[in-house]
C-alpha cells in the first residue's frame, strides 16, 4: 500500500485483455475480466467499483462519461503482448508490484496450515514445500512451486517490456 493507506486501485479489463487481467493479478492487483461483457456493463462496473477501465477499444474512449472522467480509463494499444500490457499499465499509473493474488479471481491470498493444504495439494508439493496459501474468493489452495517462481521471475524484469512502447498520450 502507498504511504497515504488508501487501497491499491482495481480494474475492470475489456474481452481483449484477459491475460493483461491475470498477469495484474500476479502483479497484486484486482482486476476484473469476462468474456463477452458489452461497453454499458464494463462502464456501469468500473464506476460502480471504483474501477480503473482498461480497453483497447477506441470506441469506449468516446463515451462522455469516460472523456469528462467520471469513469477513470485507460487506453492499452492492440499491438501490445501481456506482458508489455502489464508493464505499460504499471508505468502509466505509476504502480510498484505488491503481494498477489489469486491469478484465476483476483481473489487475496492467505497462509494456510500445512495440514489443512494436504488434501488439495499433490503428493510432492506436499513432500517439497512448508507454505501453502488459499485465495479468499475461489478457495483455490496454491504454494511456491516452479510456475510460482517463473512467474515472480517474469514480474521482477517487467520493466524490460517498457521500452518497446510509445510515449504518445491517448
Amino acid at each position: 500500500m502507498s504511504a497515504d493507506s488508501s487501497p491499491p486501485p482495481s480494474f475492470i479489463c475489456d474481452a481483449m485483455l484477459g491475460g493483461l487481467a491475470r498477469w495484474l493479478r500476479a502483479a497484486g492487483y484486482d482486476a476484473y475480466w469476462q468474456y463477452g461483457q458489452h461497453d454499458r456493463q464494463l462502464i456501469e462496473l468500473a464506476q460502480c467499483h471504483h474501477a480503473i477501465l482498461l480497453t483497447s477499444d477506441s470506441g469506449i474512449m468516446q463515451r462522455n462519461i469516460i472523456r469528462d472522467g467520471t469513469v477513470r480509463a485507460l487506453f492499452i494499444p492492440q499491438q501490445l503482448d501481456r506482458y508489455q500490457q502489464l508493464a505499460f499499465v504499471l508505468r502509466r499509473l505509476n504502480l510498484p508490484l505488491i503481494e498477489p493474488r489469486c491469478m484465476s479471481c483476483g481473489g487475496c491470498l492467505k497462509v494456510i496450515p500445512r495440514d489443512l493444504a494436504r488434501p488439495h495439494v499433490p503428493p510432492k508439493a506436499w513432500q517439497f514445500h512448508d507454505t501453502f496459501f488459499r485465495c479468499q474468493r475461489c478457495g483455490t489452495v496454491l504454494w511456491r512451486g516452479t510456475h510460482w517462481k517463473r512467474i515472480a521471475e517474469r514480474l521482477a524484469h517487467i520493466d524490460d517490456y517498457f521500452p518497446h512502447l510509445t510515449s504518445n498520450e491517448d
